[in-house]
């Protein structure tokens, strides 16, 4: 028998065979997690489901009694709340959509109710998915559960904190230039994007359409290769979905990494990069040699131009999409007001934080007629030489190994009043995405202060299968 004060620290994979051998029940861990959560000092959530929760966990329980339960019943997952849920709130952390209940579920949560996945509740974010440190919510910043001095990275703060601080077995978060790996890294959980295409988008609110991917953050590579497996896959109703057979991931568990040809490009190991992280992500390159893998040096020579090309194109697209939040249709209404250019102007005055309000400026700004050509249209053709570099590596590499971000987590409140500062801490991560490639973020250790950091694995399109190799292989035989 398990010690029941414990099974909040259960990843899925030994939940699971608990619940198989009958020695736990669905119902009794949902109830230690909201346990847990009702205590909770991170402000990781935005809204819970305890009733919903609580009503799923007994109907599950009857269904592995009688061995009908889908492949991932008793998965406690928490959802990052710009992801549309039948009849729960989606607030994209902002002022603008704080009432705003969905009418629908996104394909993700479709796919995952169908496989019996118990949802906790939705998680904190930045506004919108804007912010690299999970300060931007209207809800509050999240805390890293490693200090609760500390961010625990940005857009999807919430998620990865929710996971590392056993609030839940798991959560999906959104990344569109970092969003799921850098938290992952600052809370020492496993974050995973995929390429761009190989999750539906049908249901994720956008904040810049060409570069958001939904993916999954978790406590073990097991635990991330069976839930990759169940949001993956082709969906009429997203048009930039990828219509790619979906590999079982879990059969690249317990392999070993000799003869992988494993590329450091050396612009992602310049002077900016804080010392603690260095060693650590050195210590790592030193072990998958000594482990038959083949380290080969390498450069990505467009990498110095990746953050300035993101934010141009990100701040465009979001410019765009967030045209939609007017007061007219759904979401805040400003009241008291006479002219319709004036419910416009004061509902997203009311509704946006300033964040929010500064990439919007930026992206319209880049889009204005006399800008198009200088900003917009040059970053696009930057974007194709990044692809290109990436494209000319892979063809001497299997994938490629780098830091995730300069530093470990952060003090709240360290960068808040430096934008420019906030947004180099995307160094590492946005190229990822402007190039749609996958990547993992693996934890492999801690700093001098305690703070976790993460090593980032970057593989080509659609081949997230040598990711999972790899991490698990780290996960299984490193020694942090």
């Amino acid at each position: 028998m398990t010690d029941r004060a414990d099974i909040t620290t259960l990843d899925y994979t030994r939940a699971r065979e608990l619940l198989e051998k009958k020695e736990i029940t669905c119902s009794e861990l949902v109830d230690k997690y909201f346990q847990r959560v009702n205590v909770s000092q991170l402000n990781g959530f935005i809204t819970v489901f305890e009733n919903s929760a609580r009503e799923q966990a007994a109907q599950i329980d009857e269904k592995l009694k009688n061995g009908q339960a889908g492949r991932l019943a008793g998965m406690v997952l928490a959802v990052k709340d710009l992801i549309a849920m039948e009849g729960k709130k989606t607030t994209c952390g902002s002022n603008i959509l704080s009432d705003y209940i969905s009418p629908f579920d996104a394909t993700v949560v479709q796919k995952l109710r169908a496989q019996d996945v118990i949802f906790l509740g939705k998680t904190n974010m930045d506004e919108f998915a804007m912010g690299s440190s999970n300060e931007n919510s209207h809800y509050g910043p999240v805390k890293n559960p490693h200090n609760p001095e500390c961010v625990p990275g940005g857009s999807s703060g919430g998620s990865a904190a929710v996971v590392a601080d056993n609030l839940c077995i798991a959560s999906l978060g959104s990344d569109t230039g970092g969003s799921i790996r850098q938290p992952a890294s600052f809370c020492g959980v496993l974050g995973c994007k995929p390429t761009y295409g190989r999750v539906s988008r049908y249901g994720l609110v956008a904040y810049a359409s060409s570069l958001d991917q939904i993916g999954p953050i978790t406590k073990s590579v097991p635990d991330l290769s069976v839930l990759l497996e169940a949001i993956c896959g082709h969906d009429t109703k997203d048009s930039t979905s990828a219509d790619q057979a979906v590999p079982r991931f879990s059969d690249y568990l317990n392999r070993d990494v000799k003869g992988l040809r494993i590329g450091l490009p050396h612009e992602y190991f310049t002077d900016g990069l804080d010392a603690d992280v260095a060693e650590k992500i050195q210590k790592v390159i030193d072990f998958l040699e000594q482990s038959g893998a083949k380290i080969i040096k390498l450069s990505l020579p467009h990498t110095e131009y990746a953050v300035a090309t993101y934010y141009v194109i990100a701040t465009a697209e979001a410019s765009s999409n967030l045209a939609r939040y007017d007061g007219a249709r759904y979401g805040r209404r400003a009241e008291s007001t006479s002219a319709l250019e004036e419910m416009y102007v004061k509902s997203r005055t009311e509704g946006f934080g300033s964040e929010v309000k500064r990439r919007i400026m930026l992206g319209t700004y880049v889009l204005s007629a006399g800008y198009y050509d200088a900003y917009y249209r040059k970053a696009q053709k930057v974007r194709t030489l990044i692809k290109q570099d990436f494209d000319r590596a892979f063809q001497d590499v299997d994938c490629l190994l780098t830091p995730t971000s300069p530093t470990t987590a952060f003090k709240i409140g360290e960068k808040a009043d430096d934008p420019l500062k906030m947004y180099l801490s995307d160094i590492y991560t946005v190229s990822l995405n402007l190039a749609g490639l996958p990547g993992v973020v693996v934890p492999v250790g801690k700093d001098g202060t305690g703070l976790p950091v993460g090593v980032q694995f970057i593989g080509p399109a659609f081949e997230e299968s040598i990711l999972i190799q790899i991490a698990d292989f780290i996960e299984r035989e490193f020694e942090q």
